[in-house]
């Protein structure tokens, strides 16, 4: 069996996810980020990264604990076990009917965030938002006041490094918000650990619910296919503007769109996704304050503005919570763990594959990740048998099929 010794095995085993972390933490500038078109944001080491290990020690693609932000509390109930422990469970939305509509599913993590800003005195958010020169890209960015907020709403279903810029955080002179994938969060998290500064001034984690980051590729098939020229793109929106909102790509002078439904756009750019989001244990953000994500069990199309379940796992991301609702940031109901399995039976279902998923590499001594406290095994032993084979045998088909039980440098193709 073949293991990860260095951040460059990472990527070249395709484990990456291009999270930006392995950038902050290096102290010798000696990491680049790159877009690579057909896989996502990959970094590029100079020598000196040869027989450094730093990086690892906040790698997702490495090792994700997933007791790292809530502790290594007792499961006790099926749904502890299948999207791990919380304080509480919600459901709620923005009480801002703008944020709300601008959002993909009720502006919850926006409303949280804009009420930080206002009320408890953090300098800024630190996300992602639509690179404005070139629309089909993300880049990382900084909020801090309604408007910006309002400006970058709604998910964007490209690559994204939201890490890159936990630097700024450090350096900042107040604690501060960071949204990002379960796996920035996990990375963000893991990275605190080796700096007070940003364990200091990480004043809120906020994440969403994530099926996966399909490549910069796919945003350009889908725009293509609905017969736009690149250098006209004015923007790209993946969703909001209702709930779940559309695909949407605005072009040209006078400006014209063009659009598909979400089912359709999600549907095509699924198959985009790298190997890592096919290992991934922790769709419903383990390792951060406070997660969110689609209601979809109450969706009703064209009829509802956006709503989400909000799964708190910290006492910090609580109390925040709390206040938000007490100042009239957000509407909250409670609800049970059933709403979660109602409302993303596929997130959970995927998750139960993956210890199979990691048999079959292993079968070909394909590195795989280290995931702790996620009980991957006892979900794998609630699967029918037949399913169990199927999943090891047709994740090393698919091994042997796509290359992957070698290694393959990223940077053989040309990057953009």
């Amino acid at each position: 069996m073949r293991h990860i010794k260095t951040i460059q095995d990472v990527v070249d085993w395709g484990l990456c996810i291009g999270c930006g972390a392995c950038y902050y933490a290096c102290d010798k500038a000696a990491v680049t980020l790159v877009n690579v078109e057909s896989v996502g944001i990959r970094p590029q080491f100079d020598s000196a990264c040869a027989s450094c290990t730093r990086c690892l020690l906040v790698c997702p693609g490495n090792t994700v604990d997933g007791n790292l932000t809530i502790g290594a509390v007792a499961k006790q109930t099926k749904a502890d076990h299948e999207f791990g422990p919380s304080l509480e469970i919600w459901e709620g939305y923005s009480a801002d009917p703008e944020i709300r509509f601008q959002a993909s599913s009720g502006g919850l993590l926006s409303s949280i965030a804009l009420y930080c800003l206002e009320k408890e005195s953090m300098s800024f958010v630190l996300h992602t938002g639509m690179d404005r020169e070139k629309p089909w890209l993300n880049r990382t960015v900084q909020s801090r006041n309604r408007a910006e907020l309002l400006s970058r709403t709604a998910s964007r279903y490209a690559p994204a490094s939201p890490c890159d810029g936990l630097g700024a955080i450090e350096q900042s002179d107040g604690p501060c918000v960071f949204i990002g994938k379960p796996c920035d969060t996990a990375a963000a998290s893991m990275a605190r650990q080796q700096s007070p500064s940003l364990d200091r001034n990480l004043g809120l984690v906020l994440t969403f619910f994530c099926a996966g980051t399909p490549s910069t590729k796919g945003t350009l098939d889908l725009v293509k296919t609905l017969d736009v020229r690149l250098e006209d793109v004015k923007e790209v929106r993946y969703r909001g503007e209702g709930w779940p909102g559309r695909f949407k790509v605005r072009f040209g002078s006078p400006v014209q769109e063009r659009s598909y439904t979400y089912g359709e756009s999600w549907g095509r750019l699924t198959s985009y996704r790298p190997l890592r989001c096919h290992l991934c244990p922790d769709g419903l953000g383990r390792v951060a304050d406070i997660a969110c994500g689609d209601a979809w069990e109450n969706l009703k199309e064209d009829s509802d503005p956006g709503r989400s379940i909000v799964i708190v796992r910290t006492r910090r991301g609580q109390d925040i919570l709390h206040r938000a609702r007490e100042a009239g940031y957000v509407e909250l109901k409670p609800v049970e763990a059933s709403a979660v399995f109602a409302a993303q039976p596929n997130l959970l279902e995927r998750r139960r594959e993956i210890f199979g998923r990691f048999l079959g590499m292993k079968i070909l001594r394909t590195p795989t990740p280290r995931f702790q406290g996620f009980s991957l095994r006892r979900s794998w032993m609630r699967l029918p048998l037949w399913t169990q084979v199927r999943t090891v045998l047709g994740t090393a088909r698919r091994i042997l099929q796509r290359g992957q039980f070698r290694r393959k440098p990223v940077f053989s193709e040309r990057a953009r």
